[in-house]
This record gives structure tokens, C-alpha cells and sequence, in this order.
């Protein structure tokens, strides 16, 4: 049938054509960048490739034979690789959630806010004993689950936070005042030791009405949660009185003798 074809002066269908005959240098070339896993530099290519092969060419044949593919031949850097084309890229785009394991100090921070809101980050300090950094309210941020109520009537007026909708449904909660209690607590064995003969648990309360003792938030306020987060939560997060020993043995703030 092909050879009826081609004696009619019919050009042959596509599925018995001669395949085009490319030149080894080429699929060489061709070859080496889709086996490596990074770039390769021209130095490395020009190594691979037959003696006397000009490799500038080559490398534009295949940059030309590739652009109107959905894989492409660019330069990143100096080298040369094979990338998705540009217009095709969100095609390969994945979402993936992952998951982030909060520090000690941020656990400890979100039960303090959820049952002691509205509360300051002072207050959180006083209640923790430990001179936090601002770190750990960030990362409390970004999970959505805590937020700012507003300022507390008192000099600087501090902000005050609260938990939101967001912490009750990821903790499987119907309301705030499901979290466990003393007794919950001490029967789970999270409460061990010798507990203070006062020692409560408070009843957890996310009303978002302001209390008598919080101003609104001003324009402005939500955006002092988006600070870029410390490198190091455990070594910022010390007792006071360490960071006061540490502060009071500095070279520098000895006095000079």
C-alpha cells in the first residue's frame, strides 16, 4: 500500500514514514541531559560529546527541537537542563499538606491563652514562668488558631489573645468549655507531682465580647502577629532569673576598671 502510494506521488501517512535520521551528537547530548539529576555545565557536556563537535550548535539544534514541546531546553545558572515549559507548569503544581510539630514552649502558650483568655503575652510569661519570644505567639498565629482581642486598659496596652473557631474544630471541640478540666487533667496523668494546695483550673471562656478591661484594636493591631518568626524557640525560652544572670555577666556591661 505504501509503495501504491508513493508511485501516485501521495505523500506516505505519518505512521510509516522513515523515521528522521538525527545526528548522534545530538542524541547524545540529548541522552546526558535527561539522565543527570542537576544542570550540566558545557565544560562536562563538551567532555561527553564526539571530538570536533561544535557544542554550541548542537545545543541550539536541541534547544530548537524542544521549544515548541512540553519539555524545553533552558539554562539555569550557566548549565543546561531540561524544564517543564513555562506555560505548562501549573499543570505539575501539587498542594500538600504538611504537618508542623508545635515546640513545647507554643504547646504550653496555646493551653495557657485557651484557658486564660483574654490574656496578654505578659500575663502568658507570669502564668509560664519563662520570658517567651515572639516567636512562639507567631507560630500560634499562622496556625490560625489563636487571635488578637484588643488591648488591656493598662500602661503600654498590651494585646490581648483568645482562641478562635478554627482551634475549637481542630481539636474535635463543640464548644471552648469542652476542654478538660482538674479532675479530666489529674485522671489523664497530664497533672502529676505535688500541685499547690490553691491550685485551679480555670473554666476556658472564648466569648468574643470585650471585657471591661479591653479596648478595641486599632487599625493596624493584626498586623504586629506577622513579625518574621526567631531561628530558635527552645534557646530564646529561658527563667527570668537565667536571663538576668546572663545579661549581669556580659563583657560589656561591666563597668571598665
Amino acid at each position: 500500500m505504501a509503495r501504491k502510494l508513493m508511485d501516485d506521488g501521495e505523500e506516505a501517512p505519518e505512521a510509516i514514514r522513515q523515521p528522521q535520521v538525527r545526528p548522534d551528537e545530538l542524541r547524545i547530548l540529548e541522552a546526558l541531559l535527561f539522565a543527570s539529576k542537576e544542570p550540566l555545565d558545557e565544560k562536562t557536556l563538551a567532555q561527553r560529546l564526539p571530538e570536533g563537535v561544535d557544542l554550541a550548535q548542537t545545543i541550539a539544534m536541541l534547544k530548537d527541537e524542544y521549544a515548541p514541546r512540553g519539555v524545553n531546553l533552558v539554562k539555569v545558572n550557566g548549565k543546561w537542563t531540561f524544564r517543564t515549559a513555562n506555560d505548562l507548569a501549573w499543570l505539575l503544581t501539587r498542594e500538600a499538606i504538611q504537618p508542623r510539630k508545635l515546640s513545647r514552649a507554643a504547646i504550653e502558650t496555646l493551653a495557657v491563652i485557651a484557658y486564660h483568655q483574654p490574656v496578654t503575652r505578659a500575663e502568658m510569661e507570669d502564668i509560664r514562668g519563662v520570658t517567651m519570644s515572639k516567636g512562639t505567639i507567631d507560630v500560634l498565629l499562622e496556625t490560625g488558631w489563636i487571635r488578637p482581642r484588643g488591648r488591656r486598659k493598662v500602661p503600654g496596652r498590651p494585646i490581648t489573645y483568645g482562641t478562635t473557631e478554627a482551634f475549637i474544630s481542630h481539636f474535635g471541640l463543640e464548644q471552648l468549655s469542652d476542654l478538660p478540666g482538674l479532675e479530666e487533667l489529674k485522671g489523664s496523668g497530664m497533672l502529676e507531682g505535688h500541685l499547690p494546695p490553691n491550685f485551679t483550673v480555670p473554666v476556658p471562656n472564648d466569648d468574643p465580647t470585650l471585657r471591661d478591661d479591653e479596648d478595641p484594636l486599632e487599625p493596624g493591631d493584626l498586623d504586629l502577629g506577622l513579625a518574621p518568626r526567631a531561628e530558635s524557640e527552645e534557646t530564646e525560652e529561658q527563667p527570668a532569673e537565667a536571663q538576668a544572670e546572663v545579661a549581669a555577666d556580659k563583657p560589656e556591661d561591666r563597668p571598665e576598671e
